[in-house]
C-alpha cells in the first residue's frame, strides 16, 4: 500500500497569508477597527432640489451610519468629492469608480458607514440638480 499523501504544506499558511493580505489592505484600518454595530445614526432626506437637512456635522474619530433616502421622484446624487477623501468607509464602493458620490434613485435608502479622518468644510451638492440650489454642507471637527 503507498504511504499517505499529506495535503498540508509548511507552505499552506505563507500562501493564506499572501492571498489574503491584499484583500484586508484595500480596507483602511480605520474602517476596520470601526465598531459599525454602534455607528450614530444621521438621516438625511434628499427631496427633488433639497437635502434635509442641508447642513450636516460630524466629529473626527468616530463612526457614523448615513442613512440617505430619496424621496423625490427625480435621481439624485450625494456629491462630495472633498469629504470623501478624508474619511474611511466601510463599503468604499458605495461612492462609485471615482469615488466622489453616491447615487439613489427614487425611493431607494442607503446606508453609508463611515468614520472621518480629519477635521473640516466640505461642498455637498446633487451633480444633477446643484444650479436648482440642491446645495449643502458638511463639517467636520476635532
Amino acid at each position: 500500500m503507498p504511504p499517505a499523501v499529506s495535503r498540508y504544506s509548511p507552505i499552506t499558511p505563507l500562501l493564506a497569508l499572501f492571498v489574503a493580505a491584499p484583500a484586508v489592505a484595500l480596507v483602511p484600518a480605520t474602517a476596520l477597527a470601526a465598531d459599525w454595530s454602534k455607528a450614530q445614526r444621521f438621516a438625511v432626506a434628499l427631496v427633488d432640489d433639497a437635502f434635509k437637512p442641508a447642513d450636516l456635522s460630524f466629529h473626527v474619530g468616530k463612526a457614523y451610519r448615513l442613512h440617505l433616502e430619496n424621496k423625490g421622484k427625480e435621481t439624485h446624487e450625494f456629491t462630495a468629492p472633498d469629504f470623501f477623501k478624508t474619511i474611511d468607509a466601510r463599503d468604499p464602493d458605495m461612492t462609485g469608480a471615482d469615488h466622489t458620490e453616491i447615487v439613489i434613485q427614487p425611493g431607494q435608502k442607503k446606508d453609508f458607514y463611515f468614520v472621518a479622518k480629519q477635521a473640516g468644510s466640505y461642498d455637498l451638492r446633487c451633480s444633477d440638480h446643484d444650479w436648482a440650489g440642491m446645495v449643502g454642507h458638511i463639517t467636520v471637527t476635532p
